[in-house]
């Protein structure tokens, strides 16, 4: 067999994964609000990724909405006012606003757990983390998120650095990222990482969660799932669902109980 033909599958796959977590729909931020927040005992906030927008969530957000939870997304903006483009920072302190404004609202609202996907998931955690979002949040759930760096993101800054600030965050040496990982998680919130050998987006090891010493923090390994389907396979979410159930205790008490599976050593 030709050398080159191993890597050469291997950057399609990668290729291909990268092209379905990319959702290039113009349309894709138009959604319709179902949510009653006069009603909310438990909302769940979905953030997604990078050049990717609020359709992504679309299997997701059913399956939570149908386990009674409340269900909402923030539109992040970005390039062309549609792809989620922008400094993670600047996307958490923009979370933090919409927070704030939706509890003071909705002063009743439930204690709020944050979905993110890829880099949505570093946008929660820069909010938890940083901007005293574990004021409001209960659980924080990261999809694929690439908490140490991604390789590929080299790939974006060559050709989408100059208009992308977060490409440059999302490097294995960003200062960005180092800073973030530093100190400890907040020990009121729930943290969860999922994450998949067979993403070709963000390596499983950047996924992984340093869990020594944080009893609230846990990393759950999924077999053959890509970047993408970490939204739609329903082992997936039967691991989001325990998580969910286990941030909130008591205020779960529609759900039915389930067992967490062993975290990934």
């Amino acid at each position: 067999m030709n050398p080159l033909v191993p890597h050469y599958r291997r950057w399609t796959r990668r290729l291909r994964n990268l092209a379905g977590h990319l959702h290039l729909d113009a349309r894709a931020n138009h959604i319709v609000r179902r949510t009653d927040f006069t009603h909310c005992p438990r909302p769940v906030l979905l953030l997604y990724g990078f050049f990717s927008t609020r359709r992504v969530f679309e299997v997701l957000e059913q399956r939570l909405r149908r386990d009674g939870y409340s269900v909402w997304s923030i539109h992040l903006g970005g390039a062309l006012d549609r792809f989620n483009t922008c400094g993670i920072d600047a996307l958490a302190r923009k979370v933090r606003e919409k927070v704030e404004r939706m509890y003071t609202r909705y002063p009743h609202m439930g204690p709020l757990s944050i979905v993110g996907h890829s880099k949505g998931g570093l946008i929660g955690m820069y909010y938890v983390k940083r901007l005293g979002g574990d004021a409001r949040v209960r659980n924080l759930i990261t999809l694929g998120t690439p908490h140490k760096g991604s390789r590929l993101a080299y790939l974006g800054c060559a050709t989408l650095g100059w208009f992308s600030r977060s490409m440059w965050q999302l490097t294995p040496l960003s200062p960005f990222l180092k800073q973030l990982r530093m100190g400890a998680f907040p020990r009121n919130v729930r943290l969860a990482s999922l994450y998949s050998k067979m993403d070709e987006v963000t390596p499983w090891a950047s996924a992984r969660l340093d869990v020594e010493g944080q009893p609230q923090v846990f990393n759950h390994e999924l077999p053959d799932v890509g970047h993408g389907e970490l939204l739609t396979r329903r082992a997936v979410y039967e691991v989001i669902r325990r998580e969910l159930v286990a941030g909130y205790g008591e205020c779960a008490q529609g759900l039915r109980a389930v067992s967490l599976p062993p975290s990934a050593s």
